[in-house]
């Protein structure tokens, strides 16, 4: 298995410290699997996919629209 090195910001540190019960590099590995699975299925819909970046792109765009009207701003 490979190890990893992470940095985390001072105030992580001393909310991990007050938690030591918890395993925080399998909390870590978890999260790594969980994203890592997220990419695989992306790159599985997207190998089969026709949408170019562009077509992307505008539905974004059209969506964040949609929502700031929905929202009011």
């Amino acid at each position: 298995m490979t190890n990893m090195t992470l940095a985390v910001p001072p105030e992580l540190t001393e909310l991990m410290k007050k938690h030591k019960d918890i395993k925080w590099s399998e909390v870590a590995r978890r999260a790594l699997i969980e994203k890592a699975k997220e990419l695989e299925l992306m790159d599985k819909i997207l190998a089969t996919s026709k949408l170019t970046e562009k077509d992307a792109l505008e539905i974004g765009k059209k969506l964040k629209e949609n929502m700031a009207k929905r929202h009011g701003l």
